[in-house]
């Protein structure tokens, strides 16, 4: 489903944020990509949504989705994938919804703008959307503005609003850095059941092994903008070959019980 073959990526005249990055996704899988603030990890999800920061280019290398190159998209192109085939989620939903307009209002008008329903039709969608998030009285939280909601009900919402038209590639970049715990492992429960439920291949972005190791079936190590460590799970947490890697395990948390270290 994707394929991204020897990708670089550089702003301006620094040196590349990125180098020799490859990675080949099947349907439904979950990749997590793991490393320290600056290893180039939001860097090549920004560079699969075609929306790099600040004057960022693909020097080299190709990003191949269903069997064709994104690197040449048009506008119109990129904007017929992006919210239908291709979703993000950020790291602080909250932050990027408009504090003065009301969840239902905003939820409306991202399915109007990617699809020809009505504004009953997009009301009634936003609302089915949020109750499969589990969020309780969804009719009362359409009408509430975001600060009205906690961290995990504003994170729950930009789930929700990037899986409205089932994406086939969720890019979820340090969905859960800014939760408890508690909501945590249940964010991340209801993505696995995502990708159970429609097939979503999701390509998770995170400083903690912990829930990379929870939720991936393949798991790239990534430190100074170069892949230091790739292959399953399994054998990543096996036989970890580069001692960046191994000081990563011996900092793995337990989660619901169970700890992803042999």
């Amino acid at each position: 489903m994707l394929e991204i073959k020897d990708l670089a990526v550089q702003y301006g005249k620094q040196a590349p944020t990125i180098e020799h990055f490859n990675l080949s996704m099947k349907k439904g899988e979950i990749i997590s990509v793991v490393g320290e603030s600056g290893s180039g990890k939001t860097t090549v999800i920004r560079a699969v949504l075609g929306a790099l920061a600040g004057g960022g280019r693909v020097t080299s290398g190709d990003i191949i989705f269903q069997g064709k190159s994104l690197l040449g998209n048009s506008k119109d192109e990129w904007r017929k994938i992006r919210g239908s085939k291709m979703s993000m989620i950020f790291q602080d939903c909250g932050g990027t919804l408009n504090p003065i307009r009301r969840i239902g209002s905003q939820y409306v008008e991202y399915i109007c703008t990617h699809s020809k329903m009505s504004h009953d039709e997009a009301w009634k969608l936003g609302v089915t959307m949020l109750e499969k998030m589990r969020l309780p009285d969804a009719e009362n939280i359409m009408k509430s503005f975001p600060h009205q909601l906690s961290g995990g009900m504003r994170q729950r919402v930009g789930i929700a609003m990037a899986m409205t038209f089932n994406p086939e590639l969720l890019l979820a970049d340090e969905p859960t850095s800014a939760l408890d715990v508690t909501t945590q492992a249940q964010i991340v429960r209801q993505m696995m059941e995502l990708r159970d439920s429609f097939g979503t291949g999701i390509i998770i972005v995170t400083h903690n092994l912990g829930v990379a190791a929870y939720m991936a079936d393949q798991l790239i190590v990534m430190k100074h903008g170069k892949v230091v460590d790739q292959g399953t799970r399994d054998e990543v947490m096996s036989n970890p070959t580069n001692d960046y890697t191994k000081k990563l395990l011996e900092a793995v948390p337990e989660m619901e019980g169970r700890r992803f270290v042999s």
